[in-house]
């Protein structure tokens, strides 16, 4: 009975009895409320119930019960949790708003603090370098004129005196022309060039990486030249995996596009414009170079300078078990990671003469070199160890 009351109080303003109790029992005469077992009229002398119709209406009213408390629970969740996490969320959204603002506030003025400091130092050392010629201008032009009146000197001198006459002016002559012979012709000078290490930065550098890496949509469109494979490579149906085999295999030697001994290959165009990136996968492989290299790279025989980075003709990023490096003429630059990228990117400002790897899962760059590009570069690979795979 204390649960039937627990039930009918529970539930407030629900259905009343005619429509909610049904099947359940009837109010009594005297509207206590309290449901009836037993299903009759609730008259005293009314039919006994059976024990299996009792349990039928305890579980029933069980489960009647856990209705009502799942209800409130919902409602409870609908009137409470929600409206809280709600607020919740706009509170939040409305901190990374103003998060974003003053990040992006603090790095535009960083940005306009940068530029004000580098034009600074493109204006100081554009004046330089105009002062310096303006100073050569005046000292050369003082020294034709000096040159040019000499010159007059020894004409009128030789068309106007006799040998006899030279003689006497011997003296006064070799004291002029000794102080043309002072005079030394011009010479290349860097002071009269502008000194483009004005606008280095480390700043600018790293945001405009970031920005160039953040704006490409993906990699270039890289294919690797079957023509260049080395003996010791083969590549995939795919055209995209370089794989290294110790043994060599029978390939035609002569050709002059192929490298016949380090295990080297060349993409089928170069870049001669613009601003272009490729991603290679090396996670299978310790022993590999990535990078840039002229037409002109050496390809036949063993010797040190057919290696990429051996030569004046390559730029790449080495990689052989622990060790990385950046080689280029055979001086090679130590390169300190934490751990070793399972995909490296190459990126190529040809016009700006920027070569810079980078780890495309961070963006964090591993390392860039400068270096005023002469001709189209063709993207280069080697693999010592397993497989390296392009990345699309």
């Amino acid at each position: 009975m204390a649960r039937a009351e627990r039930l009918r109080v529970s539930a407030g303003t629900r259905p009343g009895p005619a429509e909610g109790t049904r099947g359940w029992g009837a109010e009594g005469p005297g509207g206590s409320g309290e449901f009836r077992r037993d299903g009759g009229s609730g008259r005293a002398g009314g039919p006994h119930p059976s024990p299996r119709r009792s349990v039928s209406q305890n579980k029933l009213v069980e489960r009647c019960e856990r209705l009502q408390l799942q209800s409130a629970a919902i409602a409870r969740h609908v009137d409470e949790v929600l409206p809280a996490k709600d607020q919740g969320v706009l509170s939040a959204a409305s901190a990374a708003r103003e998060l974003v603002i003053q990040r992006l506030l603090l790095v535009g003025k960083a940005c306009e603090n940068e530029e004000q400091r580098l034009l600074e130092r493109v204006h100081a050392e554009e004046e330089r370098a105009h002062q310096s010629i303006l100073t050569q201008q005046v000292h050369w032009t003082e020294a034709l004129h000096k040159l040019d009146a000499l010159r007059t000197y020894l004409v009128d001198m030789i068309t106007k005196l006799d040998d006899q006459g030279l003689l006497q002016a011997e003296q006064e002559i070799f004291e002029r022309t000794e102080v043309a012979e002072g005079i030394l012709e011009p010479q290349e000078s860097l002071k009269l060039n502008f000194n483009q290490t004005c606008v280095q930065s480390p700043l600018l550098h790293r945001l405009w990486a970031c920005a160039v890496l953040c704006c490409l949509t993906g990699s270039q469109e890289v294919h690797i030249d079957e023509k260049t494979l080395s003996p010791h490579l083969s590549l995939s149906e795919d055209k995209r995996t370089l794989t290294f085999s110790p043994k060599k295999a029978k390939v035609d030697s002569d050709c002059p596009e192929r490298f016949d001994h380090w295990p080297n290959a060349l993409a089928t165009a170069p870049f001669h414009s613009g601003v272009c990136a490729w991603k290679v996968s090396v996670e299978q492989s310790c022993a590999y170079k990535l990078g840039v290299c002229y037409s002109s790279v050496p390809r036949k025989g063993s010797a040190n300078e057919g290696r990429l980075g051996f030569n004046t003709a390559s730029w790449v990023f080495s990689r052989y078990d622990k060790e990385f490096r950046f080689l280029h003429a055979g001086q090679p630059q130590p390169v300190e990671l934490i751990k070793a990228p399972a995909e490296i990117g190459v990126l190529l400002d040809f016009a700006g003469g920027e070569l810079l790897f980078y780890d495309p899962d961070s963006c964090a760059i591993l390392f860039s070199h400068r270096q005023a590009f002469l001709e189209p570069v063709y993207p280069v690979f080697a693999v010592a160890h397993q497989s390296i795979s392009l990345v699309l």
